[in-house]
């Protein structure tokens, strides 16, 4: 079976006369658009027509351009070294730059638009009211724009700002070679194929592979350093100016998300910590560690799982047991796995991680993986297409209603990782059993404690940076502190990991700050949400697409009362980490 995807359904190269064609088209759009911004908006006679016009062109825009920019990014995260990939990515950043202005004015026009509810709900124009929850989400959010040339040189400068200082760090962490001793030779390594070493049954491995990551970071900290201060700095001046309170505040408000909702969840994660740290305890126990457990240690796999799958075989595993649910889903990931939607294979070059980019306008998905053979990978792989499951869902919905917030994005990778991890525990006992309930427990503790210090680190990162840059020893230190405040007694205090701020991408979008609760509501709302399919099966199927579907033209707390869940209730969250809780209490009386 194929372990790299294939792009030729985006387009057959660069050099090929359908990507210069949409090329062409894109600058052709612009053009259309910003000439009719100058005249339409000058009033607002016939607000409904220009209503409706601006979706279809702002829709045919959005086509054109997530195609574009989805395969050269693509072509890059496989190949940081492809430099036509990389200039195509700076051609389209400048080129989406140039439309920034004609947005900016429709959003203000809409913005100042009386009874703008009344109107919609009162037209006869269909595409208004199918737009209706994007056309009210841009009018409530123009009260944070500034003026038309104002927007446009932000949005310039990050070209040559932020998102400079982010290639930058993706090109240092997946160019980056790591030189470890291995089967008696020593090799240079990919940063993601030695930090997979971590899964390694071999402790001798995982320490080895745990020392040689943290010597080859200091071959590139102070860059990445200076790449993570620059990012944070723009966000900051951004914040500033656009009348924000604070980074957190517009996450919030980009995520559809009320503070209310942040602090149930985060008030039950605090009251969860000495669960995990108890597990960690134990953990460290077994593996004859006196002090707690080392970070080398963190994903050291117990008991005796199978960990040699082939992808062949993880494929079938995870195509089985997702027919137990719905032979629609299972026919989905059958045919992913068939049509080559997936890269799992690790090599110099690809970028670390896992994640899944939906391509709405073509109607599939692309995951990239980095896949070793253990259980742990091929729930990562099940995770992955839950993503595209959810943008499967959304394949009908037109393509400006397919934005959705970040912590709904991961409501189907948690719940198919629900369904691969019990099934596995329902087939097997012993030893293997051991394995896989403990494997279960360490990713919810990545999501759930390594989440609360990577939200502490950066909470704390951009506090310090209002007043100065911070150096590599500061960013250290941020890190040990928070590390410390999450894991508490349960890791050996003497061997943390400082570095973890580098090959974290997530710190390094402007656009994206605090891209880390998200991930925890994901796994304790799917757990919610599996938890309301194991109440009635055969109901719930016909609600779950249908949720998956509307995430985009709503926001969280309404898309959580589709089942009934109350996300603004700390009980709810309390629920879904007992479940966790649960787990730990059998691993540590096993």
């Amino acid at each position: 079976m194929e372990m790299r995807w294939s792009l030729k359904e985006l387009y057959p190269s660069f050099e090929s006369e359908k990507f210069k064609k949409d090329y062409d088209k894109l600058g052709e759009l612009i053009s259309t658009i910003n000439n009719w911004t100058e005249e339409a908006l000058e009033n607002y006679e016939q607000k409904e027509e220009k209503i409706a016009e601006f979706i279809d062109m702002a829709a045919e825009f959005q086509k054109t351009y997530s195609l574009l920019m989805t395969f050269a990014r693509l072509n890059q995260s496989v190949d940081a070294n492809n430099k036509k990939a990389g200039e195509y990515i700076e051609r389209l950043e400048n080129k989406n730059t140039e439309i920034t202005v004609s947005y900016v004015k429709f959003q203000k026009w809409l913005g100042n638009i009386e009874n703008l509810n009344e109107l919609i709900g009162s037209t006869d124009k269909s595409i208004i009211k199918e737009h209706s929850f994007y056309l009210e989400e841009m009018a409530q959010k123009s009260q944070y724009l500034l003026s038309d040339k104002e927007e446009y040189i932000i949005a310039k400068m990050a070209n040559t700002g932020s998102k400079a200082w982010t290639k930058l760090q993706q090109k240092l962490t997946s160019t980056l070679l790591i030189e470890i001793e291995k089967d008696g030779e020593t090799k240079e390594l990919p940063l993601p194929v030695v930090r997979n070493m971590a899964y390694n049954p071999d402790p001798k491995l995982r320490k080895k592979a745990y020392n040689a990551e943290l010597k080859a970071y200091k071959k590139i900290d102070e860059s990445v350093a200076q790449a993570l201060n620059g990012i944070k700095g723009e966000v900051l001046t951004r914040v500033d100016l656009k009348g924000y309170d604070n980074p957190l505040e517009k996450t919030l408000i980009d995520s559809r998300m009320e503070k209310e909702t942040l602090d149930a969840m985060m008030e039950a994660i605090e009251d969860s910590l000495e669960d995990f740290h108890n597990y960690y305890k134990k953990k460290a126990e077994m593996l004859n560690h006196e002090n707690g457990l080392p970070f080398y240690d963190l994903f050291a796999p117990m008991g005796e799982s199978k960990s040699d799958y082939s992808y062949e075989e993880a494929a079938e595993f995870i195509i089985d047991n997702f027919e137990s649910f719905d032979e629609k889903l299972a026919n989905f990931v059958d045919n992913a796995f068939q049509n080559n939607w997936i890269d799992a294979e690790p090599r110099e070059g690809k970028r670390g991680g896992a994640f899944c980019s939906n391509i709405q306008a073509i109607g599939e998905s692309r995951i990239l993986a980095n896949f070793n053979g253990s259980f742990s990978n091929l729930t990562t792989l099940a995770h992955e297409l839950g993503h595209a499951y959810h943008g499967n869902c959304l394949k009908d919905e037109e393509i400006l209603n397919t934005s959705y917030p970040m912590p709904l994005a991961e409501t189907a990778s948690i719940f198919n990782e629900t369904i691969i991890t019990k099934a596995a525990l329902n087939k097997t006992d012993g030893e293997e059993f051991l394995a896989i309930l403990e494997n279960s427990i360490s990713q919810a503790g990545q999501v759930i404690v390594d989440i609360y210090s990577r939200f502490t680190f950066e909470k704390n990162l951009l506090e310090k940076r209002k007043n100065s840059s911070l150096n590599v020893d500061e960013l250290k230190e941020l890190m040990l502190k928070a590390q410390k405040k999450a894991y508490g007694e349960g890791l050996d205090h003497d061997y943390l990991h400082p570095y973890m701020w580098i090959p974290k991408p997530h710190y390094y979008s402007a656009d994206l700050n605090y891209y880390n609760f998200p991930y925890a509501f994901g796994l304790l709302f799917g757990k919610g949400v599996y938890a309301e399919y194991e109440k009635n099966p055969e109901g719930f199927r016909k609600k779950y697409d249908k949720l998956l579907a509307q995430t985009g033209k709503n926001n969280i707390e309404d898309v959580a009362k589709m089942l009934d869940i109350d996300v603004q209730s700390v009980e709810f969250w309390k629920k879904s980490l007992a479940v966790i809780k649960e787990d730990i209490a059998e691993f540590i009386n096993y």
